[in-house]
């Protein structure tokens, strides 16, 4: 049987916590850890370093809370829902009939990279709804932009408050509805300036190539070489399902690769592509999932023009 405010639910149980002062954050986690202690469920912090120490200092020192490693865990959208599916399925599996979370992005991530992570919030109500979940997500308020928290009432159908409060969010909208709008999408700064390289209609094999001719080492190899792997499902994937030409441009930073692949077709349909692998036969959605997690930040436009990805290797927090 489920506790506390979820008690009775079905699925995932999604609330956001937006918090105005560490006060605020604790009158919230504190009760919502110790009652799943308490219940015998699984419990778990995946905070940042400060605000789980924070947390960590207000608990008993024998509570049975695991912490996770909140940046690592936030790495990448699609790793983090691959990531939390495993460890949820597990616990599922040695009978555990509720789940309890509570976790923050990092704060650099409501910056440039934010729109993956917007989609992330709203992708996960469908992706965690067949595991007994529950989970609280943390906006601090003095750090959090106007726009991120638009979007944290858009994707949490619920809001925990530090009174005891469990409400609805009024703005909340369905996956379905969310990832089916449009997002603004800010160029990155280097791609104002000419592109080292620039080919229409390249086979995957000139793109790869292309790719490693602009690498100058000063990205990790690997980094490199997952950019290597998201081109080439890129250019496949608008060569296959796309529309012709195919226009693959590259620019080149000393701390960034940036690349765009477009086509004047209309783009993928499902509103997950990317985040969660494609079911049945949906083109490109694999292609897709496999480039979400091998570049550090991933966009698509689609404008009058057609569709345009857009792959970033190195470091994608840069003010636009």
């Amino acid at each position: 049987m489920r506790t506390g405010a979820a008690a009775g639910h079905q699925g995932y149980y999604h609330e956001a916590v937006r918090y105005a002062g560490d006060e605020d954050l604790l009158a919230v986690v504190v009760p919502f850890l110790l009652g799943g202690v308490a219940a015998g469920e699984p419990t778990m912090v995946a905070l940042g370093e400060r605000t789980a120490a924070l947390v960590r200092a207000e608990l008993p020192a024998d509570c049975a809370v695991t912490y996770l490693p909140g940046g690592r865990m936030y790495a990448r959208p699609t790793a983090a829902i691959r990531s939390y599916q495993r460890l949820f399925g597990s616990f599922v599996a040695e009978g555990a009939r509720q789940i309890r979370v509570v976790g923050e992005v990092p704060t650099v991530a409501l910056g440039p990279t934010w729109d993956w992570w917007a989609r992330y919030e709203s992708a996960i109500n469908h992706a965690y709804d067949e595991f007994p979940l529950w989970s609280m997500c943390a906006y601090d308020l003095r750090t959090t932009p106007p726009a991120v928290l638009d979007d944290v009432a858009r994707t949490h159908p619920r809001v925990a408050t530090a009174d005891g409060r469990h409400v609805p969010s009024p703005g909340y909208q369905d996956p379905v509805t969310y990832l089916g709008q449009p997002r603004p999408v800010l160029a990155d700064p280097v791609q104002q300036s000419t592109p080292v390289a620039e080919l229409t209609d390249p086979t995957p094999v000139q793109a790869r190539a292309a790719v490693y001719a602009a690498d100058d080492g000063r990205l990790p190899v690997d980094d490199v070489e997952d950019l290597v792997v998201a081109v080439s499902e890129a250019v496949t994937n608008a060569l296959r399902h796309g529309q012709p030409p195919v226009r693959f441009r590259l620019w080149r930073a000393p701390d960034r690769m940036v690349v765009t692949v477009a086509d004047a077709g209309d783009g993928p349909k499902d509103p997950f592509v990317g985040l969660l692998p494609a079911g049945g036969d949906a083109p490109g959605g694999l292609g897709l999932w496999i480039t979400y997690q091998s570049c550090n930040h991933v966009t698509m436009q689609r404008g009058p023009g057609g569709f345009t990805l857009r792959l970033t290797a190195g470091n994608p927090h840069v003010a636009r």
